[in-house]
């Protein structure tokens, strides 16, 4: 490309069909939010070039840039309500998102609408523009910042010439690039599958019909006729493969089900960390734990769970586990498609909130999280807000933030400042046994001893020739379990 075209200075293009060029409008008119009203016509029939969105490869030779291979696009979007800095951080996440699926962004386009277009997405007058952006950087994708429908598909592919994707094709592929386990492969396939089968569609001989048999013709007694197209038959084995991943889904369901089972049984707290993709989730579980786990400056870079115990200060056993990120508007077949893992956040006891604290738009990634929160079932869980990477977080945002939600706690997982204040609140806020017990447990039940230690509060423990006298507050199973050597005649220490 040459300097003038990466170089991305805010222009406006004007659809002669529909524009005088004296109605152009400043940059001032779009800080203001778009109201139910009719929008200006300037405004609806413009598409806005969004500076600083080329991906710019630096340092990097023509025999790496051809083994690297990246796919040249343009991002399209149509900003429908909010301000500009609102349009602005959503095509800057999206810019991030095609790069994580490693693409090269050449250009990003933004027109303000109502709504989208419901045959173009943009509007009709508006794709000649996008194809001429196209042909004029070298583009060979184009990808929408919203789901598209199968004609809305069909139609921008048909009219602009190259391959187009939405948003949740994007986030689908970067899923299936990141998935390492057997359960997260299967169901990053399910929803691409369900994806995929409402927008097959047929080329050339691909339309024709399937017929057998040896007579004239090849279609044989009862095999004359319509028959089955090409598209039917795709759209039937991938039934049978949605079916398929299904069973496999529930088969390893029941696996997690039976370890949850295990440590609910056990009364075992556990706390589920979840925030925004790239909040710094697994950094927070390996600076809590010493877990580990992969830490990547990338989006959706854990997609497994992952559960790790560790103890309070006190000796009490709670699972931590970390969690798939979420995103806005986050693909429904994928929500749907990963729910058997997102129960580990619908059954935790405690949810732990972290979000991206040097982020442009913190609050915007709380309410994207509590959305998914609430489409999973997991709204009414006890939730500790966590802000991390204070480190590189403006000082002015994040005290609008702190402000907003003042039981935050501030954090920097690369650094470790405030993990201990963080740890100590994760301890605090973990459920508590509510019976208290003075037991006398007898020296062959070194078993009972285990799970004071590793489950109840403890007040005392003393070693006397019978046994040990412990003093605790427990759960009621436990109690249960522990009343035949209560010491009724003793008082809690």
């Amino acid at each position: 490309m040459t300097d003038d075209a990466l170089n991305h200075e805010e222009t406006w293009d004007t659809d002669d069909e529909h524009t005088d060029p004296d109605e152009l409008f400043d940059d001032d008119d779009w800080d203001d939010e778009a109201d139910d009203g009719e929008l200006d016509l300037a405004q609806r029939h413009s598409l806005r070039r969004v500076a600083g969105l080329s991906t710019e490869l630096e340092d990097v030779s023509e025999v790496e840039y051809r083994q690297l291979r990246l796919e040249r696009v343009v991002l399209v979007s149509v900003w429908t309500t909010g301000t500009q800095q609102d349009v602005d951080n959503a095509m800057f996440e999206l810019k991030a998102l095609a790069e994580t699926a490693g693409s090269q962004v050449l250009e990003g386009l933004v027109q303000r609408r109502q709504k989208p277009d419901p045959a173009t997405y943009v509007g009709r007058g508006k794709v000649d523009e996008v194809r001429e952006v196209v042909q004029a950087t070298g583009a060979d994708t184009v990808i929408c910042d919203g789901e598209l429908s199968p004609a809305q598909l069909r139609t921008l592919e048909d009219r602009i010439g190259v391959k187009v994707v939405d948003r949740t094709a994007l986030i689908l592929d970067i899923f299936a690039q990141h998935a390492k386990s057997v359960e997260g492969k299967a169901q990053v396939e399910l929803a691409q599958l369900n994806y995929l089968k409402q927008r097959l569609r047929g080329w050339g001989g691909n339309l024709s019909r399937q017929v057998g048999g040896r007579a004239s013709g090849g279609a044989g007694i009862g095999g004359r006729g319509p028959g089955e197209t090409k598209i039917e038959t795709d759209r039937r084995r991938i039934n049978h493969r949605i079916s398929v991943l299904r069973g496999k889904l529930r088969e390893m369901e029941g696996t997690r089900a039976i370890k949850r089972a295990d440590r609910q049984r056990h009364r075992v707290p556990s706390v589920a960390i979840v925030g925004y993709t790239n909040a710094g989730k697994s950094s927070l579980l390996n600076r809590l734990t010493h877990a580990g786990v992969l830490v990547e400056d990338a989006l959706f870079a854990t997609l497994d769970p992952t559960t790790r115990r560790t103890t309070t200060a006190d000796g009490r056993v709670y699972t931590l586990t970390d969690t798939v990120g979420f995103v806005r508007h986050l693909p429904t077949d994928l929500v749907e498609a990963f729910r058997s893992t997102l129960e580990e956040t619908v059954d935790a006891d405690l949810l732990v909130h972290v979000v991206d604290g040097s982020d442009a738009d913190p609050l915007g990634q709380i309410d994207a999280v509590r959305t998914v929160l609430a489409e999973i079932g997991a709204s009414d869980r006890p939730e500790q807000l966590v802000i991390n990477k204070i480190d590189q977080a403006d000082p002015d945002v994040l005290a609008v933030v702190m402000r907003r939600y003042p039981e935050a706690i501030a954090v920097s997982a690369r650094t470790g400042e405030g993990i201990e204040t963080l740890r100590e609140t994760i301890e605090r806020r973990l459920p508590v046994p509510q019976t208290e017990i003075t037991a006398l447990v007898p020296w062959d039940r070194g078993d009972l001893v285990d799970r004071v230690h590793r489950e109840a509060d403890v007040f005392s423990l003393e070693h006397e020739p019978g046994g040990t006298l412990i003093t605790a507050r427990v759960h009621p199973d436990l109690a249960a379990q522990l009343n035949p050597y209560a010491q009724a005649n003793r008082q809690p220490q």
